[in-house]
Formats: structure tokens, C-alpha cells, sequence
């Protein structure tokens, strides 16, 4: 079908590739994630993302003094209605430990997970294969919904 429809209703819990993907408006992979965004943007679809998301972001632009980057990403992550910043608190620290524990995840690959189960997301849009299968969350690849190269 196509991934606004594998996605579902939501929410959809979003890595942090799908995000510079999005600001930074890579071309191979704009095309699959703008149509989520203006989703969230419009209401249609509801999201949600760590806090270690805004971490990840925004080391490059820093490290480069892109300030203009910054604040596109600081903006969105932060004050985009349809998209929650999921706390590290105790609690999501907690579910993340477990998810290590039982599955061997990466920190981060963890931490993400942990959120998505912490938002109550069904589905995972990421774009790598490291993220757990746990059951009541699918993972999705963008990777996956690329057409075929000719």
C-alpha cells in the first residue's frame, strides 16, 4: 500500500533519522517522510519522539554553529502540535532498561523504544534494522518503501 497507510492511525513513534530526513530535506527520503509530518501537521496523525531525538539532532548543527538548524529542529521537536517529546523520567529510563535487558538493544535504540511503548505507539517509523521486535510494535523501514532502483 504505502507508508501513511502501514503507519495507520497512530500514534507513531518517530526515530530520529525520520526527523533530519525531514529538516534537512534529504532527497532520497523526503518524499516518504513529508507526508507524515504534513499528517501530523494537519491533526490527521499523532506522533511522538524522545527527548534523547532533540540530543541527537542538534549535535551536528552545533558542532558546525548552524544556529539556523538549531532552531528548525529546536521548533519542531519542541512546539509542533500533533508531536509529544517523550520525557526520560524514571519511568521511560526503566522501560528501556528492560527493553536491553531482553532484547540486547543499543542504548538509544533502547531509549526509542522504551518512548514509543511509553506513548502507547503500535508502530515505530525508523530506518535502520538494530530497533527490537517487541510484541505490539512493528518497526518500519523507510528503506522498505523505497521504489526499486532501476
Amino acid at each position: 500500500m504505502g507508508l501513511l497507510s502501514d503507519v495507520g492511525e497512530g500514534p507513531v513513534a518517530l526515530d530520529t533519522s525520520v526527523f533530519i530526513y525531514f529538516i534537512e530535506e534529504n532527497p532520497k527520503y523526503l518524499r516518504l517522510v513529508a507526508p507524515v509530518f504534513e499528517a501530523i501537521a494537519a491533526g490527521e496523525l499523532a506522533a511522538a519522539t524522545s527527548s534523547l531525538t532533540l540530543l541527537e539532532v542538534l549535535v551536528v548543527p552545533f558542532r558546525s554553529g548552524n544556529t539556523v538548524l538549531v532552531d528548525r529542529y529546536e521548533a519542531l521537536l519542541t512546539s509542533s502540535p500533533g508531536l509529544s517529546l517523550i520525557d526520560l523520567d524514571l519511568y521511560c529510563l526503566r522501560v528501556a532498561a528492560q527493553v536491553r535487558a531482553t532484547t540486547r538493544a543499543k542504548t538509544p535504540d533502547a531509549i526509542q523504544t522504551a518512548a514509543a511503548l511509553v506513548a502507547g505507539c503500535p508502530v515505530l517509523l525508523a530506518n535502520d534494522d538494530r530497533f527490537p521486535r517487541l510484541p505490539g510494535l512493528r518497526v518500519l523501514h523507510l528503506d522498505d518503501y523505497l521504489p526499486p532502483e532501476s
